[in-house]
């Protein structure tokens, strides 16, 4: 099976890096012409570059730009007004225990996780609508259906990104717009690296070690045993954006190494 995507626009939300990184990449290969984003202008610069030497001779350009505010998603819809694939990828994750999150901290979890998905979707899903075609898709996680305690308002945001899904899903019924979300789980990126190593240091071990005994003991019933990589991740993103998943709506598909223990 060959995902074409030639012709059509991706906008991948917070994705100099990590699993938006490999999405936009893997959207890019296949022929998409893709649109990167993030913060920092050197980051943006510096992941089209990559995509560049990875063999991608398509077009692909960056925007920087906060995409948890509403002045940084302005920012980006008037740069790109119209975009036929989005991947609402932003995220941020803390570890903080219940008692000592503050209103700030949770506000601040939602701005991000959530608000900058329904800012990007209200306006791009309308134009997929008109034209007759588009996909729409949330980067939750696991932990939306498995609260961790050492970050609840994490996972009570990434919850919240499931129900966005599937309302907007509802909502576009028919228009042959698809929206999905996919919960990654544990999955080897910047910033789980660079938790890693902060744990290491704290434990006195390797941040190999401290990953491996993370799995072990905070996500116990994974199948795989292991972190997966970003780009497992993206290939699971990247089939839901293409023609060939046009019956997959409303859904959450699971790419979690099978740490949820249910059958469905």
């Amino acid at each position: 099976m060959k995902l074409d995507f030639t012709g059509k626009r991706a906008v991948v939300s917070g994705s100099t890096s990590g699993i938006g990184f490999a999405i936009a990449q893997q959207l890019c290969l296949s022929g998409a012409a893709v649109t990167i984003t993030g913060r920092v202008q050197e980051h943006v610069d510096h992941a089209v570059e990559s995509i560049h030497k990875a063999g991608c001779d398509l077009s692909i350009q960056g925007v920087m730009a906060d995409l948890g505010t509403a002045v940084g998603a302005a920012t980006l819809i008037e740069r790109v007004p119209e975009a036929d694939i989005l991947i609402n990828n932003l995220g941020i994750f803390e570890w903080r225990e219940f008692f000592q999150t503050s209103d700030e901290d949770w506000e601040r979890m939602f701005q991000v996780n959530v608000m900058s998905g329904v800012r990007l979707s209200r306006h791009y899903a309308q134009g997929m609508m008109k034209r007759g075609w588009g996909r729409v898709q949330f980067v939750s996680s696991e932990a939306a259906v498995q609260t961790p305690p050492e970050m609840v308002h994490y996972g009570v945001s990434k919850t919240a990104q499931l129900g966005l899904s599937r309302g907007l899903a509802e909502s576009l019924a028919g228009t042959g717009v698809t929206v999905n979300a996919i919960l990654p789980g544990p999955t080897r990126t910047t910033g789980a690296d660079e938790f890693f190593e902060r744990l290491g240091r704290e434990q006195g071990i390797s941040a190999a070690l401290a990953e491996s005994e993370f799995v072990v003991r905070n996500r116990p019933s994974s199948l795989i045993r292991r972190m997966a990589t970003a780009e497992e991740v993206a290939y699971m993103s990247v089939f839901l954006a293409s023609e060939q998943a046009s019956v997959t709506t409303g859904d959450a598909i699971r790419v979690d190494g099978g740490i949820v223990r249910s059958i469905l």
